[in-house]
Formats: structure tokens, C-alpha cells, sequence
């Protein structure tokens, strides 16, 4: 059995206390069982005792309590009962004892000034919160005063008085000037602790006029600002300019010059003061002095040193800081000013007071039914703070009787205690500087045994290591744990196993036969339980064929081989490791199922190789060391590792010593560097060699330090460049004397593994570091800044101890000595751990959600208390999830997200929402145990955002003038849809786009017949759907108009139907000569149209060679071509955006041997051009005849073809137009209407028509004189590309952006 050393202590309270660890009842915190058991009211969070409040917001006081059942909650307020339901403004939270004082609906928050203490009650007790002082803040304005200019002489001091009005809190002061810009500070010039502008000495430049004293409330968030003041300083120079002018020449004149001054104290006046601060604040104690040149300030403390770690100078050494103050920080501070001319001192005598503290808080106490227990209350404090107890809120004096309690000072005593005898005890700390006020509950429960962990837990664990079976339970009375092997084994006993308090089954050294069934049993006067858990044990992984130590030539190529033999259940991984780091990744390395090889070895691959083997329970490994090196230079000189030493002696035995000393074998052409002894232990490890030291190649002889009880045996290994040599034959053996310790384990550390326990561990010492038989160790535990002794237990030779029954993270300092037969290793250092964590106890508060835009949120939250974290604070999660989408109402699969912020950071960005839809989120905080119960669920809504494209667009039913499309609604549409646009354009031959239209369509509708468009066309059409935000992404798509049975256009019927909307040049032919051809075509299209002609040779790359046409000729004749050449011709027209007819091929004819004759001025071609001349004036005179006779005028189309009509808008002067338009746009011209023809509008032709087809006076000209305003109807300039605006940016909207 485990044998416990306990120190003893003549204390009576120390023994009433370690009597209530002993009686008292440790309650697991398993969520089934809190759940069952009744529990007394515990306060889980209140306000803070000073309540400043902003009196623009609603007051929340908070109180949360637990309990089982659950607690009702009750208020007073300045000593009086509060009745809340008589005030309309105030409001209690459901299940909580929180008030809400309604502020923002009328409420003054004067009127709720007062001290207000809260009161949770249940049937087993009543617990209070602290007094709750609440206040509201104030920021009043700054008294009007009428300030004279500062008139000041270069080098004297100045003092510019701030004089802040008072608030609440107190402001924060700094000095500005009108530009809102921080006034440079210095040695010579700084602001004091009360806000003063102080100048040790004033310079020229420290004239101006906006010298501004600013006070900041933070808790309103105002800014007060005092009056400006204005400082003239006078220097030397000017005032003797200024009276030299005002003297003869006789007169003596001239002002003394600027004088030094040793320096004088500004603030702290006279030469002693006095400062009283409390423990635990930070001291500030200033110092500012005047003098030229400016005074330096040191800092002393008389009869002592200023504290170290915690001290710090500020304001240029002129403020001496002092954080987390204590009593041993009283006494007497100087600080020095000096400069050149001398020095002046002022001691301050700082007393350091103290409001109480805890020494020894009062914990809950559980106990059964006739057991007995302690509450203990102490605090410290300067004065010595009284303790006073309640019970349930009330009074002791005057609270209900009870047998079983006795008050003794700062202790109740609790003997024999009944189930009545449950109650809330209040211990109130108090002195002039403040109080300290702790609820503790006596929980007196009669529960029968229960068996916490799982049944049948299965228990894997390697042989020769330790198995730690547990067995969590709770009863009350605390039941007596017994543990049995098998079925119907008998019960286990004996140095074999170790019994944890905790009812843990340890098993120091588990072996084979140790594997099977084990029972716990647990019973106490109220019934019995007993549980089964299952133990494995097995074998352990070994290396049996480790790699070893290669010496490999460059290029050549080398092998390691790692053969394992482990557990058959285990499944095992082998990870090579070069040099403790990952293998290069490099396919020369090729790693085997028992082996690495290393092909083409370089130098870079020199170095030690390691094969590491993993198990889910252990880890074993082996390394080898690879050396390269080069061939060698002739075959003749071979190199080789050294021969190893022989003939190795011992002598001049001594208890801690003895002299080696060997003769080297050959060293086989490599000189020998040094010597490597090793040892042997035949004590201890039998057949393991370990490292003693290394020696240079010279020395042949060494003397060893050894330790006691050891059986010594020596080798030596001799080592050059190109290796090691064999071991040497083991020298003869030398056995050492015992001794105690001369060390304690290493790495020592007192981690909780539970919130009730400790759990100590630390490094064995190995075989030979026990000097002596018989090695134990002794573990000492006690409680951090508590008033506790040691206590101690010894141990055998293990690696852990745990420690139950400790409170839930609280720190502790641990201790681990060795010892054996012989004595008591030296007194070990001591290192801090902590207890185990509990999960954290309360969640966030004041989650606030600030929706930035459709995608983005922005979560706020107060953070937790830290004493009610119980742990390492690691972060806070937030779990977010979207609950429905607000535009299709169906709910679907929650899906929670989770987002984790490091450290106490109190906010954090939500990404990735979906626009449009209601989400719910809530925080939790997180220790090293898990995370805290969450808040309360915070439900917020992203707003609408742009659609995604529609589902799909459709082209079917293709006639001679109509497509019809149809199209499905976008998958997301992130808001309610408000339209759709459709635009199109048609696409000519060579993929060039026409004029481009729009058509906003309702929401409502999924299909549109598109009527009135050009025959056998192809159009490209572009659809997208629009939200209140903007418009969505676009969804492309072409068709084609068929072409009627004749192949050619039907006449235009009716009013709308639309142009051609492009040009078109047809039928170019070609009649080619030797070294000319003539080029003709046909042309469609606005008049007055300039052609040119590219041609080039055909086949060729090389660029179009370009011939411009003069006049709106349709035909042009190429010269100067090369006879028997295919040559390749288009036909374009400027201005058309580049509109070419399709390329015709043609072939000059072969070269002739007679004189060329030039067609041009033969006279049957001159005869013929002039007919054709004639032709075609007669043609024009036709087509003007039949132009003025009236009727309608077809509309003309200017628009260039664009790329992309994202892009290049419809403006409203271009002459473009669209197949649709208003229904009015359809109406025919008024009778009579003409329409001149040099293409112009008179204003008496006009008067009776324009405004009936153009919108009133909007109707506008193209630029050849057609009226464009019949069809088109205003045009709205379409917007650029996505979803910007086109109106012009401003001042504001710049500012908005920005913010």
C-alpha cells in the first residue's frame, strides 16, 4: 500500500480545516448528477460594486444565480425592500434575476441612483450579491472665465492651469492646439498629474495663441473644451531693439541678458508631503521642477531600492510608477531635481493601506447526514478588517437556530450536522477601505452510491508500464471503494496495487497476467453499486535489428534497416528521420518496409538517420550515423576505421573516481582524434552502454567521475576521420559504495486532470542516479498565497501522484524529493501548478450583432470574469447558423458554423453569410477543460443583396420576325426581384454586333415573343435580374431569325416595323488585266457612304494595301499589279465601324511581249464610263423624284457597332433606337408632314408633328436630318458596366465611401 506522511501542526484551526477536506463530500461535476441533486442558490454573476452608468442608456443591473430547484430572485434598494412591479420603467429578465430600468422611454437615470443588493432563494438557503452602488456618469460643461493673456520673459517658468470641471468619472485631460494637434511635450515642457501645462523654462517658440486644455469623458463619450489661453514671451533681443530706440546715444540702455537659475520646485510644493495609496493600485508620485538650464529629476527611496519588475518613470522621469503596490512599499521617496547650477529635493512619505483580501475564502460544503464540517473566513487588511457571518442574507445573531452550528470568530463549526441544516452562509470582510463579501452553502445530501464511469470501459496498456483503472463515484455518506479481480475473485490487497483516493485502481508495473476483468464496488449505509472495466495488456514494440553506423564513398549507395517486432492487436508506422527533421524530398531516398536506402550518396547527405516506430500506445526508436566520404586518391593507401584499444587497467579506486587507461590499436593510415569511454551498469542495466566521456587521439590515459552504488565496467573506442573502431573488451568490473540522492527527479509539474485533483509528475531518476537501495520519493503539495503548511506523502519509485479533493483551478506549489535506504536527497526547488479546470461557469454577455453589409456581420460581446472561467482562458467560439432565407421562406438543413477567437478579444468578423436571410448565433467561452455554457441566441438578418443570373434562357419558336424566350428565376435571389432586362443585338457575318436594345420586363413573368425583327439575323441577347440593390450577373445567349421560302426581305407593313440594321456591300466582281484590274460592287445602305478597296497577293501574310475611293463611286480601278499574280480584294466603307465586304480572289493575266497599251485612254472605255455616268445621274434624279412625294420617312440608323454593350452606353443624342417603344412611339406622321429633300425639318413643317412622335419637346434629329424621337421615345442613358451609378460623384457620397 501507498505509504502517506502527513505533517503535523498544533493549530486548532488548521486542524478544524483539514478536517473539513477529510469530512466533506466532493460532488463530481457530471452533468447527470448536478442534475438530480438539490443544491442551495450559488450568485454565478452580478455587477460590479461601483456602477457607473451612462445615463442616455437603459440601466442593467445583473444577478444570475444557480441552484436545484431553481432559484427566485428579490431586490432592496438602499436598504428596502424594491418593489419592481410598482415601476412601470422596470423590468425583471425571465429566469434571471437581471433588472432592466427602462431609460431610453422616459426613464432619468438620477432617479436610480442608490445602492441596490440582490437575493437568490431557494428551499435549501439564500444567497446575496455584493452592495451594488449604481451612479450615473456626468460630463458638465466647463465654467465660462475671462483668461488674460500670458506675458511671460524668456527663461522664467510658467504654469498654464487647466482646472477641469469635475465628473464622473474623472476626465481624461491633454493639451491641443486649434488644429486639433497634440502639443509637444518635453523634458522642459509636460502636463502634471492634475492636468496642468507646466514650462520649466519658457523659449521664444512658445509663443502662440491657442494654447487648449481639452477634458475627455470616456464613459459618455464627450469632449469638453476650456477657452484658449495665449502666451507671449519676450525675449532679450527684441526688448533691448525695443529700448534702444527709445534712448540717445548717450543713454546707458540694454536688459540684463537671459540668466540661468537653479532649479525650484513647481509641484509637489515645500520640502516633505505624504501619500496614502491601497494595495494593489498603482502609486503615481510626481515631481516638476523649474530652472535654466531644465532641471533633470532622479528618483530614490531612502533606506531601501525601488521595487524591481515593477517600477517605471514617465512624463520624462518627472512621474515615478509603481504598479501593484504593497504594504512593503511604505516608506520615504526623493526625487532629486538638478542641473548645472545645483539641486533641490522633495520627500514624499507614501503609507500604503489595504481593503481586505482573501486569505482563506469560505468554500461549499457538502456533507451526509451526522458527519461534521468548517467554513472558514479569513482576510487580511490595513486596518485589520472585521469578519462578520450571515445566514441566508440574515444576520447570524438573528437568524433561525440551529444545534448543529457554532460561531467561533472567523469559523463555524458544524457537528452532527441534519438535512435541515442546509442553508447559505455570507461571511462580510470589512474595513474603512472597503469589504470583501463570499457566499458559501452547507449541503447536507443522503444519496446512495453511484458508479460515474462507463461500464465495461475497455483499458489498453503496454507491459512493464503503469495501468490506472478508474472508478468515479458520489454518494453520501462517501462510500468506501473496494476493487476485485474476475467474477468471483477475491478482493485485491497488497504492494501490488495502489488505491486512489479518487477510486482509482493503480497497477505500478502491469504484466501479462494482470490483463482480465475488474470490479468496482461502492457502498455506503444507503446501498451498494459495483461496476466492470476491462484491462489489455501488451507487448511492447522493439527495434531488433537497429540500423547502423555506415561509412559510404560519394555516388555510391547505402542501406539502413530498421526490423521491428510488436504487439499483433497494434498496428504500427515507421517514420525515417535525417538529422531530427523530415527526409529531403529527393527520389534518390527510398524507404522500404524495413529499410531506407540512399542511392548516389552526395555530401549533403552525410549526417544521422533516425527510425521512429508508432504505436497507439508507445513509441520506440533508433538512429544511425551516415558518414561520406571521397574515394580514394591511389589504391595503394587504403583507409580505414581504427583498430579498437586493448589492454584496458584500472587503478587508484576511489569512492567518486577511478583511473582508465588502455593501448590504442592501429589507426590504419587515418590518425586517430580521440577516445570515447563508455560504461557499463551490472546493477542496474546489464548489457547497456552508455556514454561516460571522450578524450583526445593523444591521451591514452583518464580518470572518471563515478557515482554510488554502481557496478562499473569500462570500453573504449577509438575514432578517426573515416569512423569509429569496435568496442574494446570490457575492462574488469568495479562496484561503488551507496550514498543518499545527489539529485531530485527533473521536470516536475502539477497538472489537474480533473477539477478535483492534482496530478503530480516528474522524471525517475534512472538506475544509477539512486546512489543506494531502497529509492522512494517525496511528494509535498500546498496551496499558493494561502496561509497552509506542507503536506507530504512518500512514494515508491513511480512517476505521478494525485492529489483529490482540491479546489477547481487554484494554484499550488509542488515539490518532488528522492530518497533511498541511505537518507534524503538535498531540499528540491519548488515549481507552481495548478488544480484541475472545471468548464467555464457563465457565457458572454451583451452579444450585439452590427450587420455590415449582405455578406459581412461584426459580433460583439462582453467578456466572461476571469474567476468565473476556471481555467486557462484559450478564446471564445461563435456558433452562427442561418435559420431561413427571407426571400423563399423554407427552411432547410441547419448547418452550424464555428468561428474561434484567441485570447479575451471581445469581438470578431462573421464572413460568408448568404444576403437576405435570418441568422442566430451565440458565444461561448473556452478553457483548457472546454467550452462554457453559450448565450442566449441572437437572431440578426443580412439584407438583400444583387441575384445571381437566372436559371436559365431559352430561345425557341424562330419565325421570319420573332424569337420567343423563355427563362427561369435565379437560383439566389438574395432580396425580392423587382425586374428583369433583357438587351440584344444582332451579329453580322464577321462576328461584329449592331445597335444594341433594352426591355425591362416584370418580375412576374418567365417568357417574352419578341416581334418586328429582321429576317435570317442572328442576334446575341443578353438577360439579367434586378433586386433593390442593383442588377444581378448576366446570362448570354444567340439565335436566328429563318429566312422566308424566296430568300428575300419582306416589305416593311405598318408602323415599327424595322430597318436593315446594318450596311452590306455584295457581288464585288473583278475584271483583271496584266498589270490593272477593275473593281465593282453593290452597296446597301446610308447614303453618302466613302468606300476604299484592300487587296493583296494572295496567300501572302503580308498587310492589306489600302486604295481609297473618291466620291460614293461603286467601282475602282487597281494599278501597277504584277502580271500571272493571284491577288486576293475586299471592299469596306469608312465610318461603318469598320463594315468589309467578303474577299474575292482574281488573277492578273501573264505578261506580253508587245507594248502595253493603257485602257484608260482608249476611247471605247472613255465612252463606256461616260454612259455609266449618265446611268447613274439619271438613276439619282429617279430616286429624288420618289423620295419627295411624301409619306413615311424611314427612320435612319446611326449606331457604330460595339464590342460590348456593357460597356458603350445608349446616349441620347446619337440617332440609336430600339424595335420597342411606348405605344405612342407608333403612331403615323400627321397628313400633310413633308420632309425636304437637302434632309432638314422647317420649324412651320414641323409645328403640327414633332411633339406628337418625340415625348413633347425632347424629340430630337439625327445627324443626316431623320427624326429619331417617332420611335425611340426619351432614352434613359443606360447605366456602366455592374451595378455603379452613372450619376456624377460628390462630396458626400466620397465622404460615405470612405467612412
Amino acid at each position: 500500500m501507498v505509504r502517506k506522511m502527513s505533517i503535523p501542526t498544533s493549530k486548532t484551526s488548521l486542524l478544524l480545516f483539514l478536517c473539513q477536506i477529510i469530512s466533506a463530500l466532493d460532488v463530481p461535476l457530471d452533468s447527470k448528477l448536478l442534475e438530480e441533486l438539490s443544491q442551495p442558490p450559488t450568485i454565478t454573476q452580478q455587477s460590479p460594486k461601483d456602477y457607473i452608468v451612462d445615463p442616455r442608456e437603459n440601466i442593467v443591473i445583473q444577478c444570475e444565480a444557480k441552484g436545484k430547484p431553481p432559484p427566485s430572485f428579490s431586490w432592496t434598494r438602499n436598504g428596502t425592500h424594491f418593489d419592481i412591479d410598482k415601476d412601470a420603467q422596470v423590468t425583471m429578465k425571465p429566469n434571471s434575476g437581471t433588472l432592466v430600468i427602462n431609460i431610453m422611454n422616459g426613464g432619468k437615470a438620477e432617479a436610480y441612483e442608490g445602492v441596490y443588493q440582490c437575493t437568490a432563494r431557494n428551499e435549501r438557503g439564500a444567497a446575496i450579491s455584493n452592495n451594488i452602488v449604481i451612479r450615473p456618469s456626468r460630463s458638465p460643461l466647463w465654467t465660462k472665465e475671462k483668461l488674460e493673456p500670458n506675458h511671460v520673459r524668456e527663461g522664467d517658468s510658467l504654469v498654464l492651469h487647466c482646472r477641469p470641471p469635475v465628473g464622473l468619472p474623472p476626465p481624461i485631460i491633454f493639451w491641443m492646439d486649434n488644429a486639433f494637434q497634440r502639443l509637444p511635450q518635453s523634458e522642459r515642457v509636460s502636463q502634471g498629474l492634475n492636468g496642468d501645462l507646466y514650462f520649466s523654462n519658457v523659449q521664444p517658440e512658445d509663443t502662440r495663441e491657442d494654447y487648449i486644455c481639452y477634458a475627455r469623458f470616456n464613459h459618455t463619450q464627450t469632449i469638453q473644451q476650456k477657452q484658449p489661453i495665449s502666451v507671449k514671451v519676450f525675449s532679450m533681443d527684441s526688448l533691448n531693439d525695443t529700448i534702444a530706440a527709445n534712448l540717445s546715444d548717450t543713454d546707458i540702455y540694454g536688459a540684463k541678458p537671459v540668466t540661468e537659475r537653479q532649479p525650484v520646485l513647481l509641484t509637489p510644493t515645500g520640502s516633505t508631503s505624504t501619500k496614502v495609496e491601497l494595495r494593489g493600485n498603482v502609486l503615481l508620485l510626481e515631481c516638476i521642477a523649474a530652472g535654466l538650464p531644465t532641471p533633470v529629476i532622479r528618483w530614490i527611496k531612502e533606506g531601501g531600492e525601488l521595487p524591481a519588475n515593477r517600477t517605471f518613470f514617465e512624463n520624462f522621469k518627472k512621474t515615478l510608477k509603481i504598479i501593484d503596490v504593497s504594504e512593503a512599499d511604505s516608506g520615504n521617496y526623493k526625487c532629486i531635481a538638478r542641473n548645472t547650477l545645483g539641486s533641490v529635493h522633495h520627500v514624499i512619505s507614501v503609507t500604503v493601506k489595504a481593503a481586505p483580501y482573501w486569505i482563506t475564502a469560505p468554500r461549499n460544503l457538502v456533507l451526509s447526514p451526522g458527519e461534521d464540517g468548517t467554513l472558514i473566513c479569513r482576510a487580511n487588511g490595513n486596518p485589520k478588517p472585521s469578519i462578520s457571518w450571515l445566514a441566508n442574507g440574515v444576520p447570524i445573531a438573528i437568524a433561525p437556530e440551529d444545534p448543529s452550528r457554532k460561531v467561533d470568530g472567523d469559523t463555524i463549526i458544524f457537528s452532527h450536522v441534519q438535512e435541515r441544516s442546509s442553508a447559505v452562509y455570507q461571511c462580510n470582510a470589512s474595513n474603512e477601505y472597503g469589504y470583501l463579501l463570499a457566499n458559501a452553502f452547507v449541503n447536507v445530501l443522503a444519496e446512495p452510491p453511484r458508479i460515474l464511469t462507463p461500464a465495461n470501459k475497455l483499458y489498453q496498456v503496454i507491459a512493464d508500464r503503469p495501468a490506472l483503472l478508474d472508478c468515479a463515484y458520489f454518494g453520501s455518506p462517501k462510500p468506501e471503494i473496494e476493487w476485485f479481480k474476475g467474477v468471483k475473485g477475491s478482493i485485491l490487497r497488497g504492494n501490488e496495487y495502489v488505491f486512489h483516493d479518487n477510486g482509482t485502481l493503480e497497477i505500478p508495473v502491469a504484466q501479462k497476467n494482470n490483463a482480465g476483468t475488474y470490479t468496482c464496488v461502492a457502498r455506503n449505509e444507503l446501498g451498494k453499486i459495483q461496476n466492470e472495466v476491462h484491462l489489455e495488456i501488451k507487448d511492447p514494440t522493439m527495434i531488433i535489428k537497429q540500423p547502423e553506423y555506415k561509412v559510404i564513398q560519394r555516388y555510391g549507395q547505402v542501406s539502413f534497416e530498421c526490423i521491428i517486432k510488436h504487439d499483433s492487436t497494434l498496428l504500427p508506422t515507421v517514420t525515417w528521420l535525417k538529422d531530427n527533421d523530415e527526409l529531403p524530398d529527393d527520389e534518390r531516398f527510398l524507404v522500404g518496409k524495413d529499410n531506407l536506402t540512399i542511392m548516389n550518396v552526395t555530401d549533403k547527405d552525410d549526417g544521422t538517420y533516425t527510425c521512429i516506430v508508432n504505436t497507439t500506445l508507445d513509441s520506440v526508436s533508433a538512429s544511425a550515423v551516415l558518414t561520406v566520404v571521397a574515394a580514394p586518391p591511389t589504391p595503394a593507401i587504403i583507409y580505414a576505421r581504427p583498430n579498437p584499444p586493448f589492454d584496458l587497467e584500472l587503478t587508484g579506486q576511489l569512492e567518486r573516481s577511478v583511473d582508465l587507461s588502455w593501448i590504442p590499436g592501429d589507426e590504419n593510415n587515418s590518425p586517430i582524434t580521440n577516445f570515447v569511454i563508455e560504461y557499463e551498469d551490472a546493477l542496474h542495466e546489464p548489457g547497456v552502454w552508455h556514454y561516460q566521456t571522450e578524450v583526445p587521439g593523444t591521451q591514452t590515459t583518464v580518470q572518471l567521475k563515478l557515482s554510488p552504488y554502481v557496478n562499473y565496467s569500462f570500453r573504449v573506442i577509438a575514432v578517426n576521420r573515416i569512423g569509429r573502431s569496435q568496442p574494446s573488451e570490457p575492462s574488469e568490473q568495479y562496484l561503488t559504495k551507496s550514498a543518499s540522492p545527489d539529485e531530485n527527479p527533473a521536470n516536475v509539474q502539477g497538472i489537474g486532470s480533473e477539477p478535483d485533483n492534482l496530478v503530480i509528475t516528474w522524471e525517475p531518476l534512472k538506475g544509477f542516479q539512486s546512489n543506494g537501495p531502497g529509492l522512494q520519493y517525496k511528494v509535498s503539495w500546498r496551496q499558493k498565497d494561502v496561509d497552509d503548511e506542507w503536506t507530504s506523502v512518500i512514494v515508491a519509485n513511480v512517476s505521478k501522484y494525485i492529489v483529490s479533493g482540491t479546489p477547481t483551478f487554484v494554484p499550488y506549489e509542488v515539490k518532488v524529493q528522492a530518497l533511498n535506504d541511505l537518507g534524503y536527497a538535498p531540499e528540491p526547488s519548488e515549481v507552481i501548478g495548478h488544480s484541475g479546470e472545471d468548464l467555464p461557469m457563465v457565457a458572454p454577455g451583451n452579444v450585439q450583432v452590427h450587420v455590415i453589409n449582405s455578406t459581412l456581420a461584426k459580433v460583439h460581446w462582453d467578456p466572461v470574469p476571469l474567476k468565473t472561467v476556471r481555467g486557462h482562458l484559450q478564446g471564445y467560439k461563435v456558433y452562427y447558423w442561418k435559420v431561413q432565407s427571407l426571400s423563399r421562406r423554407s427552411r432547410r438543413h441547419v448547418e452550424k458554423n464555428i468561428l474561434t477567437f484567441r485570447g479575451n478579444k471581445t469581438f470578431g468578423m462573421l464572413p460568408g453569410l448568404e444576403p437576405y436571410s435570418s441568422y442566430k448565433l451565440n458565444v461561448r467561452v473556452v478553457n483548457g477543460k472546454g467550452e462554457g455554457p453559450a448565450s442566449s441566441d441572437k437572431v440578426f438578418k443580412t439584407p438583400e443583396g444583387v441575384p445571381s443570373s437566372p436559371s436559365f434562357l431559352k430561345i425557341t419558336n424562330p419565325t421570319l420576325d420573332s424569337l420567343t424566350l423563355e427563362w427561369g428565376s435565379p437560383t439566389h435571389p438574395n432580396g425580392v426581384l423587382t425586374s428583369y432586362t433583357l438587351k440584344f443585338q444582332p451579329i453580322n457575318n464577321t462576328h461584329e454586333l449592331g445597335p444594341l436594345v433594352e426591355i425591362r420586363i416584370p418580375a412576374n413573368e418567365s417568357s417574352l415573343i419578341l416581334k418586328n425583327l429582321n429576317y435570317s439575323t442572328r442576334y446575341k441577347f443578353y438577360f439579367n435580374a434586378q433586386t433593390s440593390v442593383g442588377s444581378g450577373s448576366q446570362i448570354t445567349e444567340e439565335a436566328v431569325t429563318i429566312m422566308d421560302e424566296a430568300g428575300i426581305l419582306r416589305p416593311a407593313v405598318g408602323a415599327g416595323k424595322v430597318q436593315p440594321l446594318y450596311p452590306r456591300i455584295r457581288n464585288v466582281t473583278t475584271a483583271a488585266a496584266e498589270t490593272y484590274a477593275n473593281i465593282s460592287w453593290e452597296y446597301e445602305g446610308p447614303d453618302h457612304a466613302n468606300f476604299y478597296v484592300e487587296y493583296g497577293v494572295a496567300g501572302s501574310k503580308e498587310d492589306w494595301k489600302k486604295e481609297i475611293v473618291n466620291g460614293s463611286r461603286s467601282f475602282f480601278v487597281l494599278k501597277g499589279l504584277t502580271p500571272g499574280t493571284a491577288y486576293k480584294v475586299r471592299v469596306g466603307a469608312e465610318g461603318l465601324s469598320g463594315f468589309r465586304s467578303s474577299e474575292d480572289v482574281f488573277e492578273t493575266g501573264p505578261a506580253m511581249a508587245s507594248r502595253q497599251v493603257d485602257i484608260a485612254t482608249q476611247g471605247w472605255f472613255i465612252g463606256l464610263m461616260c454612259a455609266v455616268a449618265l446611268l447613274i445621274l439619271i438613276l439619282l434624279i429617279v430616286c429624288f423624284i420618289r423620295r419627295n412625294k411624301g409619306g413615311k420617312y424611314p427612320v435612319k440608323e446611326k449606331e457604330d457597332a460595339h464590342a460590348d454593350p456593357e460597356i458603350q452606353p445608349m446616349k441620347e443624342d446619337d440617332g440609336t433606337f430600339g424595335e420597342y417603344s411606348d405605344a405612342e412611339d407608333h403612331k403615323p406622321l400627321k397628313k400633310g408632314s413633308r420632309t425636304p429633300s437637302d434632309r432638314t425639318v422647317k420649324k412651320e413643317d414641323s409645328d403640327d408633328s414633332l411633339v406628337d412622335y418625340g415625348e413633347g419637346v425632347n424629340g430630337q434629329f439625327n445627324e443626316d436630318g431623320s427624326f429619331i424621337g417617332q420611335y425611340s421615345g426619351k432614352k434613359e442613358k443606360e447605366p456602366a458596366e455592374g451595378n455603379e451609378s452613372s450619376e456624377a460623384p460628390s462630396p458626400v457620397n466620397a465622404m460615405n465611401s470612405f467612412v
